[in-house]
């Protein structure tokens, strides 16, 4: 029954979050926000949601629960960490096989072709903000610390996005041409667009409360902590499908878009989500929690660095990104069952 609600829940929240994405970048059209501003934060916000929705149900959901809800507490912790750690490994790792695997038809064969203006600052403000992030979840701060960190890092985002709408650019798709839940063949009135938008933040929230209670009943049933959970589960359901446009991206030769796909998405979730974790929760990292927030630090330093020397980026320098999550998966395992 567990497995169902976990199934149910994971369907609802990306089956959701497709629908908001459609309803968002047609609002953003509507009021004229520009190609740049709906393609890199309207779509940006839409496809982030249903990570992000999880560890702000389960911290808020403990919140108003008391300290009853300790596990939600784990949960959200696990989720927000989750992210960026499944990012700077596996999503990685996949860039690199992909590249490998399609280099008989791509132009450059094996050779990554980032857009390097783009990719090292997303790599250097994620750094700036996760490291400070993680070194504040194991040596433990005072309060005004804290809450003047978690101020930052939303400040930082702001800065980052009033960069990105600087730059300009085209957004990377049209905005859609109808509304998805609109059932008759003229575009839909505005109050549908809002009413898709809201319904389905409503529907996004419900898929993560059903999470966060199926991930309490799987830790208790199986005996894994729940954070643990969290930190594999939430980011494989939910941002690693996304994360496939990459690799046909790749597959079409268009590796900017491909590698912009991930960095971007590393710089949000080092700010937006830790910054509530920061300020929502006791933000202690235990052993594991800590070693993938480390992992993730490795992983995008190295990844900077291919990056900064002027050689030609190898899709398989990316490999070893897999093997950082590998070892953090033996890792786990091992601290498990040593209890």
């Amino acid at each position: 029954m567990t497995i169902i609600e976990l199934v149910l829940s994971l369907a609802a929240i990306l089956g959701a979050a497709i629908l908001f994405t459609n309803a968002v970048e047609i609002m953003g059209d509507r009021l004229n926000l520009g190609a740049g501003a709906v393609g890199s934060i309207l779509a940006a916000v839409g496809t982030a949601l249903p990570e992000t929705m999880i560890p702000l149900v389960a911290i808020f959901g403990a919140l108003l629960l008391g300290s009853g809800s300790a596990a939600a507490g784990e949960i959200g912790i696990g989720a927000i960490l989750g992210a960026p750690f499944l990012l700077a490994t596996l999503a990685l790792f996949i860039v690199g096989a992909t590249g490998i695997g399609y280099k008989g038809r791509r132009q450059t064969g094996s050779e990554i072709t980032a857009d390097r203006q783009t990719a090292i600052p997303d790599l250097v403000f994620f750094l700036a903000c996760f490291v400070p992030a993680a070194a504040a979840g194991i040596l433990p701060l005072p309060l005004p610390l804290k809450i003047g960190l978690a101020v930052a890092l939303l400040v930082a985002y702001v800065l980052y996005v009033v960069r990105t709408v600087k730059q300009g650019g085209e957004a990377a798709d049209d905005v859609p041409a109808r509304l998805t839940l609109w059932p008759f063949s003229s575009q839909g009135p505005t109050w549908a667009v809002a009413a898709q938008l809201i319904g389905t933040i409503a529907v996004m929230a419900f898929g993560a409360h059903l999470f966060v209670g199926a991930v309490e009943h799987l830790s208790k049933s199986v005996g894994i902590p729940a954070g643990l959970i969290a930190l594999v589960l939430a980011p494989l359901a939910t941002e690693l499908p996304e994360k496939f446009n990459s690799v046909l991206w790749l597959r079409d030769n268009k590796d900017t878009l491909a590698i912009g796909n991930i960095t971007g998405a590393m710089v949000f979730q080092s700010t937006i989500p830790v910054s509530v974790g920061v300020l929502f929760t006791p933000w202690r990292l235990d052993f594991i929690t800590a070693v993938a927030a480390i992992f993730a630090i490795l992983s995008g330093i190295v990844f900077l660095g291919f990056l900064l020397r002027k050689a030609p980026l190898r899709a398989f320098y990316m490999l070893g990104a897999g093997s950082l999550y590998i070892v953090f998966l033996v890792t786990a395992i091992i601290y498990l069952v040593r209890g």
